[in-house]
């Protein structure tokens, strides 16, 4: 009996440890399992992937904006672009008419400071000058010219034809592009301000004639942008017009310079106290005084404007006077021995 006792306890054994091998080679894969999926989703390549960059990416777009070309030209108020698109563009008006008389007698005294107004620009104007004794530093005889439209310094000595008075806005084109319709006393304004006058080269400004910003500009490019401020500053003031053609040539040179000012300042647009010429066909009161002192009526004849301005003659005006035909025009201008 303990016999069969201790074979049932050997079986028992024997049983359980048979079951301990069944268990544990049955829960064998689930143990690896882990093993082979766990590292799968933390490697996985969603983790790396920042949202930053996507940001940043998205910023990106808005820097070019804000230097495309629409808006680097935009104009700065006012700037002489955004005062060009204030001016009226019209066809340039008929010249019928026009002569420098229109415009007063030349170089008047308009501020009444004792100097005539050629000689207040060639003060303004030049550096290191000299002047005529007795005149009170009126009359310069000599000077240095930084020439805005060659860029070159250009000595001046009085008498000699190498430095001009130009209005940037030539009387001429000022006629046609709306002077024809003003009182003479907005006209001889015009003529003598400061803004419309500048001493430059007389080469440059015999080439100009009375072109506009469309069929001239000076030879020195550097000053395109300051010359199309000046240009647009002073038919802004006189409330002149532009043909397309002149609008679009402003407009192309100041593309390359959005914020240039627009020219400003300069005198009064109206002044009093000046006889307006009688009419178109008046002779001029520069020279009507001397008119016995030939037996033709005309006054003598010299080789130069500037000896004819010496002996006290002058200014002839074309189309009034023969005596403008003796002589070279040389800012052509319609008068000379002014």
């Amino acid at each position: 009996m303990q016999t069969n006792r201790k074979l049932a306890v050997a079986k028992l054994c024997w049983s359980l440890a048979l079951g301990l091998v069944v268990l544990t080679s049955c829960s064998q894969p689930t143990v690896s399992a882990p093993t082979a999926a766990v590292p799968s989703p933390v490697a996985t390549v969603e983790s790396p992937l920042p949202v930053a960059p996507l940001v940043s990416t998205e910023e990106v777009p808005t820097a070019p904006a804000e230097n495309s070309p629409s808006s680097a030209v935009a104009p700065a108020a006012k700037s002489a672009l955004a005062v060009l698109q204030t001016l009226r563009v019209a066809g340039r008006g008929p010249k019928t008419g026009y002569s420098r008389a229109q415009f007063g007698q030349a170089w008047a005294d308009v501020d009444r400071n004792g100097c005539d107004t050629r000689d207040d620009i060639l003060n303004r104007d030049l550096r290191s000058k000299t002047f005529r004794a007795g005149t009170g530093g009126c009359v310069v005889t000599s000077g240095n010219l930084a020439d805005p439209y060659t860029g070159t310094t250009v000595r001046y000595i009085r008498g000699a034809s190498v430095v001009d008075i130009d209005h940037v806005v030539a009387l001429s084109n000022a006629w046609q592009t709306g002077a024809r319709s003003w009182t003479f006393g907005k006209r001889i304004a015009y003529a003598n301000d400061p803004l419309v006058l500048l001493a430059v080269d007389s080469t440059q400004n015999r080439q100009k004639g009375d072109g506009d910003a469309a069929t001239w500009l000076p030879a020195n490019r550097r000053y395109w942008c300051t010359y199309a401020g000046r240009q647009i500053g002073v038919k802004k003031k006189y409330g002149l017009y532009v043909t397309a053609a002149e609008h679009d040539g402003l407009y192309q040179i100041l593309q390359t310079c959005p914020n240039q000012a627009a020219a400003s300042g300069g005198g009064p647009t109206y002044v009093s106290g000046f006889t307006a010429p009688a009419g178109s066909s008046s002779s001029s009161s520069g020279s009507s005084g001397s008119s016995s002192k030939s037996g033709s009526g005309l006054d003598p004849r010299f080789g130069t404007c500037a000896a004819a301005k010496a002996a006290g003659y002058g200014p002839y005006v074309r189309g009034r006077n023969p005596e403008y035909y003796w002589y070279r025009d040389g800012d052509k201008d319609g008068v000379d021995c002014e």
